[in-house]
């Protein structure tokens, strides 16, 4: 099979449309709507049904897909197999952060990346963990910098990891800022301001006041953290932060996880480079996750 047809095949169901798959491949309409035909004529078969708006795949498409993915996958395995050795680190890289780790880890790892390869292009995109995952399925990034979980879905190769620690939060003028060693039954009284329920963090906040059978008052969720900061530092709720982004606008509430017999231990996440299983990282890629591993393990 042509693996310029199998390329649009994939943009189209992708896109959803034959003009924005075309737009991406820099194509014609015409030229890519070309490209499927004769796909089909070589298989025999209707891959997508163009009897309605929206693009559907028939049953024969959807049989391919999965397969059209791992074809393109190899081709990208070989041309990486087969690459000359010389050292020289160029081209493209497609890279996909949270808004979070875009904001307070890439800037390092970008400045040092582009001093040491400046032959590389960076196309650089920020979104929620969710929709990097399905951005990565369609491959339409190498690598993604999200915060991992237990509940991460399957097909990913983690590449790096590293703690990212975290604080209970509030406004110098908010009540719990007036009491010494807070302990969750205080903070039960006042409002929350955590990211969505849907995310690691919050369920790892959920689950401590559950366990001590305590009401947990959420208030206005937003995943991005800034915006949470900004909330709680004047003064409308309590929030669970990391702690690379305390600063003179918030105070840390010492010694709420501590109990009589045991020390304070801090609430944490896992941030970490993920890519696709099957899918070998470029020369670009690895440089970029080597500069990362070195950064993240020197400011552990």
């Amino acid at each position: 099979m042509d693996s310029n047809a199998l390329k649009a095949f994939i943009t189209i169901v992708d896109q959803g449309s034959f003009s924005e798959a075309a737009e991406m491949l820099h194509l014609t309409q015409p030229a890519i709507s070309k490209r499927l035909a004769a796909l089909e004529n070589q298989l025999g078969t209707t891959l997508v049904d163009r009897s309605h708006r929206q693009i559907r795949l028939t049953d024969s498409g959807a049989r391919l897909l999965p397969h059209a993915r791992k074809i393109l996958d190899e081709i990208h395995n070989a041309r990486i197999a087969l690459s000359p050795d010389s050292g020289l680190i160029e081209g493209e890289l497609q890279i996909i952060a949270s808004h979070h780790i875009g904001l307070h880890h890439l800037p390092n790892w970008l400045r040092r990346f582009k001093r040491e390869y400046p032959q590389v292009a960076i196309n650089l995109q920020f979104m929620e963990s969710d929709a990097a995952y399905e951005q990565m399925r369609k491959r339409n990034a190498e690598l993604a910098f999200v915060t991992l979980s237990d509940s991460m879905v399957p097909g990913f190769d983690v590449f790096a990891h590293w703690p990212d620690h975290m604080a209970f939060v509030v406004g110098a003028d908010h009540p719990l800022a007036l009491l010494e060693g807070p302990k969750l039954a205080d903070l039960a009284n006042h409002p929350a301001l955590l990211p969505d329920t849907s995310t690691s963090t919050y369920r790892v906040i959920s689950r401590l006041f559950l366990e001590k059978n305590l009401p947990l008052h959420p208030q206005m969720p937003t995943n991005y953290l800034e915006t949470l900061k900004m909330m709680t530092s004047v003064g409308l709720g309590w929030s669970v932060l990391p702690l690379r982004m305390v600063d003179g606008s918030l105070k840390v509430l010492e010694g709420v996880l501590a109990t009589e017999t045991e020390a304070e231990h801090r609430v944490s996440r896992v941030l970490g480079a993920i890519g696709l299983t099957g899918r070998q990282p470029g020369n670009a890629a690895k440089a970029l996750l080597s500069i990362v591993q070195e950064e993240e393990e020197g400011s552990a």
